[in-house]
C-alpha cells in the first residue's frame, strides 16, 4: 500500500511539473530597431529580471524590426495580436492621437522646462502613469503599456560640416523623428525627413539626406554615424525627454496572474532607473571614444537654434491643446507639475551642472 502511495505521490509530482512547464509563456515580441540597439540590450535585460520575478512562467522571444511586420505596423500587430509585445518610443504613434508625443518625447520639455528625471516624477508621482494607461483607451487599442527606457537630452544630430547658425541648417536635408518633433523642425524652415533607425545610415551613405539625430554619444557610436559624418551637436531641444515603451497586446495581458502582472510592473520601474544609470556612464565612454579615436569633432549648437524651435514647439502644443481634449489634459497635468517642481529642480541642477562643468574644464 505504500508502495502504491509512494508511485501515485511521484506521478502526481511529475504530472505537477509538466503541467507547470505547459503553464510557461512565450511572448514573442518585436522591437523598431535592429538586434544590436543599445536599447535591445537593455530590453533584454528587462524581460529576463521579468523571466526570473515570474519563476519562469513568462518568457519572451525578441525580434528585430521587420520579423513579422514593419515598423510602421508594429502598434497595429500589437493591438491586434499579430505578435504579443512590440518595443517602440511612443512618439511614433503621434500621428495617430497627438497626445501620444506628451508620452513619448514631449517636445522642448513639453514647453515647460520638464528634464527626463522631472519626466519620471511627473509620471510616477505627479498623475501620468494613469494618464498613460487613458491613452491606449483613447486610441481605441487593446494594449497594455510599460514605460522602460528614459533617456535625454538628445543631442541636436550629425553633420557634414559645422553649422554657425540656423541659416546653415537649413541648407540641409536632415532625418529627424516622426510626430510633433519632426514637424517642428518643418515649422522652423529645416527641411525634415522622418525615418526608422534602421533607414537612416543607409540614407546618409547614398546622399538621400545630408544630416541625421538618432539618440546620443552611445546609440549613435553602435549606428556608426561616425563612420559617415564628423561633426557632432550635443545640445537639441526636440528630444529633451525620450522613453522606449514596451506594449503588451491587452487581452493577453488580462490573461495574466496577479503575480505576473506585478512582476512586469516591478521589473518596468527598475528599468526606469537601470538605464538613466547605464546611459551616463554608456554615453560618456563612448563620446570621450568618438573624439579621441574616431576623428569626431564636438560642437556647441548655435544660440539662434534654441530660440526659433521653443518658439515653434509653444506654438505646436498650444496649437493641439485647442484641438484635442486629451492632449490638453496631459499637456495641463504637465504644467501644473512643472509650476511646482521644475523651479526647484531645475534651480538645484544649476550646482550640478556648475559642478561637472568646472571638472569638464580641467580635462580640456
Amino acid at each position: 500500500m505504500k508502495k502504491i502511495v509512494s508511485m501515485l505521490f511521484a506521478v502526481t509530482l511529475v504530472f505537477g511539473f509538466i503541467s507547470n512547464a505547459n503553464a510557461a509563456k512565450t511572448f514573442k515580441c518585436q522591437t523598431v530597431l535592429n538586434a544590436k540597439g543599445d536599447e535591445v540590450v537593455m530590453l533584454k535585460n528587462f524581460t529576463d529580471t521579468v523571466t526570473k520575478l515570474t519563476g519562469g512562467s513568462l518568457k519572451f522571444e525578441i525580434m528585430p524590426a521587420g520579423t513579422v511586420v514593419g515598423v510602421k505596423e508594429t502598434l497595429d500587430a500589437v493591438d491586434k495580436g499579430l505578435i504579443d509585445c512590440g518595443f517602440a518610443w511612443t512618439h511614433y504613434w503621434s500621428g495617430e492621437h497627438p497626445a501620444a508625443m506628451l508620452f513619448g518625447s514631449p517636445v522642448a520639455g513639453a514647453g515647460v522646462g520638464i528634464d527626463n528625471i522631472a519626466f519620471l516624477s511627473w509620471f510616477l508621482s505627479g498623475g501620468g502613469e494613469e494618464l498613460y494607461d487613458q491613452l491606449w483607451k483613447e486610441m481605441k487599442r487593446d494594449i497594455k503599456g510599460f514605460m522602460l527606457q528614459p533617456v535625454g537630452p538628445e543631442a541636436l544630430g550629425w553633420f557634414p560640416e559645422p553649422i554657425k547658425n540656423m541659416d546653415d541648417f537649413r541648407k540641409l536635408k536632415f532625418r529627424t523623428p516622426p510626430g510633433i518633433p519632426g514637424q517642428t523642425y518643418k515649422d522652423i524652415g529645416i527641411a525634415s525627413v522622418a525615418m526608422g533607425g534602421g533607414d537612416i545610415l543607409p540614407a546618409l551613405e547614398a546622399g538621400t539626406i545630408d544630416a541625421a539625430e538618432w539618440c546620443c554619444p552611445k546609440p549613435d557610436m553602435v549606428f556608426g554615424f561616425q563612420k559617415v559624418l564628423k561633426h557632432y551637436y550635443l545640445q537639441g531641444l526636440h528630444q529633451v525627454v525620450v522613453n522606449a515603451d514596451f506594449y503588451i497586446n491587452g487581452t493577453k495581458y488580462n490573461g495574466l496572474t496577479d503575480h505576473e502582472k506585478t512582476s512586469l510592473k516591478v521589473a518596468a520601474d527598475a528599468s526606469l532607473m537601470k538605464s538613466l544609470a547605464r546611459r551616463i556612464l554608456v554615453n560618456g565612454e563612448a563620446l570621450h571614444e568618438l573624439t579621441t579615436k574616431h576623428g569626431v569633432q564636438l560642437h556647441d549648437t548655435p544660440k539662434d537654434y534654441f530660440v526659433e524651435y521653443m518658439a515653434a514647439a509653444n506654438a505646436t502644443l498650444d496649437k493641439n491643446s485647442k484641438e484635442n481634449a486629451f492632449f490638453k489634459k496631459v499637456w495641463d497635468s504637465q504644467k501644473k507639475f512643472a509650476d511646482t517642481a521644475v523651479p526647484y529642480w531645475a534651480g538645484a541642477q544649476m550646482s550640478n551642472a556648475q559642478l561637472g562643468m568646472a571638472h569638464a574644464a580641467t580635462l580640456k
